[in-house]
């Protein structure tokens, strides 16, 4: 005969449900009781209201060098300027890091004491604590927000108030200092541009004074044009004396003549081809010996020149709208609505309080009671332990005469 394996019984819904059901009492006077005690709990906590100010965002070409920015932009380098000089395409980012800095906390703390407000005398416990209660950001209509929250509504509206204030005092303190600096970072470039082309031009001027020349490039194209018509004349007047002296003989003064002037073209030849430096004062001629050197002198000091004239056109223009930015007065921040005591409060939210902290008693006691119902029905105990908590559940039963 064949002996039957009892499979394990496997739980069915019902049967959770009649353990709740088995367990109702302990629920329910276990959950009125944590009803009422969040209830109390929830009307204990001490109020909070909340108040909020509302700045509108000055125009960007207000805030340290917008104008320079626009002015490369208008050069076709749209965006060069706000590169170059570190400036924000908005100033949304720049009021709100105003608001969160660390200068403009300490100066809310300091002036509301909220020392005392927050019971400690720790500044970054202060700090950590009010930034929490603190809140910047633009809203949907692209304005800023500034909200507060406190247990007075008068104070509240009075640190929102004051962060107003705060932030066009930083805020202007800022731009100018700001404007400034970028006004002295564009002067010494700009001093240093003038001595550097000052420096090209005194070298042009000595290499010009010095080999006598203007401009290589043209003086040369004629020297080389004069050169090549003294040659030709040259050969002309050797061929002259040479048929010259076959007609009349070698002691002719026929001969004599063509020869003196055949022999001064052709010195006047090897001056220009040879020599150092022509011997007679010519502002157009210089010899080819020295060309490759005159040249290349002559390009890098031109080439000197023209770069810091470059250099000089983009400065300049920059120079001076530095000083005017820096010279020009900076927009208020714009108060669009002015924070006020609020009337109601903000928190707490008494009915989210006693709803959270029933149900997480709710989802608390029912494992709870899933538990003690398999421990007070096994037979045999697995450890100590179990045995200890189903005589814990047993008492709980007796208890509550479930």
């Amino acid at each position: 005969m064949e002996l039957e394996i009892e499979k394990p019984r496997t739980g069915k819904f019902s049967d959770y449900l009649y353990i709740l059901y088995k367990w109702k009492k302990f629920l329910i006077i276990n959950m009125l009781i944590i009803i009422v005690g969040a209830t109390i709990l929830a009307f204990m906590l001490p109020l909070e209201y909340k108040s909020t100010a509302v700045v509108m965002i000055p125009p960007d070409n207000s805030m340290g060098l917008g104008g320079l920015s626009s002015l490369l932009s208008g050069k076709g380098g749209s965006g060069l300027g706000a590169k170059i000089f570190g400036v924000s395409n908005t100033s949304e980012d720049m009021l709100i890091g105003i608001l969160n800095s660390r200068t403009a906390m300490t100066n809310v703390i300091q002036k509301f004491n909220l020392p005392k407000y927050y019971e400690t005398q720790n500044l970054d416990q202060v700090m950590r604590a009010f930034k929490a209660d603190v809140s910047f950001g633009p809203n949907e209509n692209g304005m800023i927000e500034i909200s507060v929250v406190n247990k007075y509504p008068r104070m509240s509206a009075e640190i929102a108030n004051y962060f107003v204030d705060l932030l066009d005092t930083l805020n202007l303190k800022f731009s100018v200092e700001q404007a400034k600096n970028n006004r002295i970072f564009i002067e010494k470039r700009y001093q240093k541009n003038l001595s550097d082309l000052k420096a090209a031009e005194d070298s042009m001027y000595r290499f010009q004074k010095k080999f006598g020349v203007f401009a290589v490039p043209e003086q040369l194209e004629v020297a080389v044009k004069a050169a090549g018509e003294l040659e030709a004349q040259m050969t002309e007047k050797e061929m002259a004396a040479y048929f010259t002296k076959q007609q009349f003989g070698e002691n002719s003064p026929q001969y004599q003549s063509a020869l003196v002037q055949a022999n001064v073209l052709r010195s006047k030849v090897n001056e220009l081809k040879n020599a150092n430096k022509l011997s007679s004062v010519s502002n157009v001629l210089f010899p080819f010996k020295t060309a490759p050197e005159m040249t290349m002198q002559y390009m890098r000091n031109f080439r000197e020149v023209e770069i810091q004239s470059k250099i000089l056109e983009v400065v300049l223009p920059f120079y001076e709208q530095a000083k005017f930015e820096e010279q020009k007065s900076i927009p208020p921040v714009q108060v669009l609505d002015k924070a006020v005591p609020p009337q109601l409060k903000f928190s707490p939210k008494r009915s989210f309080v006693i709803l959270t902290i029933t149900l997480i008693a709710l989802f608390a006691f029912i494992p709870f009671v899933y538990i003690g119902e398999s421990l007070i029905t096994k037979v045999v105990y697995n450890n100590p332990l179990e045995e200890k908590g189903a005589r814990f559940y047993n008492r709980i039963i007796r208890y509550y005469r479930l």
